[in-house]
């Protein structure tokens, strides 16, 4: 009976994921195909961290801040949002990075648009059963779409990782719980918008497209750093 309910179960949580998934706004495909040019770019040039963490190549910190900057030069209200909770009742405290870019002229008010650049790796469990990695594996790597599109998906994906760890006997930890997942995308969050170099360098042959990540800025110019506008 209860394998018949899992599978009855499984079922619906991938039909209810690829409709949800496949249902897009022009304004969502557009940031998504813009947010996938980016990330293959940088990834295409190879980009470094400027944070000072050492990191082989980009850090989510760096990676973040540069597409970031590339979605503001394409004329997107996109911002690095920062959420940070305390602990309440079974969820424990936490904090979370993510970008975010608002489409301020839509006639049904302000749309929030939510990028999450390692969203699948989010929701893997270990020792997860086979149904609900398959359920996994169909989730983007990147992310975009509405808040509300999230929320959904967030439902349906904590509640499928209920029910395997129930079959399997097993705690579900408590940050792979719905109120844990939604407060790192759907709760309150501080937002900081990069302001873009002031002046271009010219100190050598520019090259097309740079990044503003790569070597040769950081060798040229080592103690230069972006101004972070934090919005209120």
């Amino acid at each position: 009976m209860i394998l018949a309910n899992s599978l009855e179960n499984g079922g619906q949580n991938y039909l209810f994921l690829q409709g949800t998934l496949y249902r897009t706004s022009s304004f969502e495909t557009k940031i998504r195909k813009s947010t996938k040019e980016a990330v293959k770019e940088i990834t295409g040039i190879g980009i470094y961290c400027v944070c000072r963490k050492q990191a082989a190549g980009a850090c989510r910190d760096c990676l973040q801040a540069e597409i970031s900057l590339r979605l503001q030069a394409e004329g997107y209200d996109c911002a690095i949002c920062k959420s940070k909770w305390k602990s309440f009742q079974d969820v424990p405290s936490g904090e979370h990075t993510y970008l975010e870019v608002v489409n301020q002229f839509s006639k049904k008010g302000d749309v929030r648009v939510v990028i999450e650049l390692n969203f699948r790796a989010e929701f893997e469990i270990a020792r997860a059963s086979e149904g609900y990695n398959q359920l996994i594996n169909r989730l983007p790597e990147v992310f975009v779409g509405k808040a509300e599109r999230l929320s959904a998906l967030i439902k349906i994906l904590c509640s499928a990782a209920k029910m395997c760890m129930k079959e399997k006997k097993m705690h579900l930890a408590p940050w792979r719980r719905q109120k844990y997942m939604q407060s790192k995308w759907l709760g309150a969050c501080e937002k900081t918008k990069l302001a873009p170099l002031p002046f271009k360098f010219s100190g050598r042959p520019a090259k097309s497209r740079a990044s503003m990540l790569t070597c040769d800025l950081l060798d040229t110019m080592p103690v230069l750093h972006r101004t972070a506008v934090k919005v209120l």
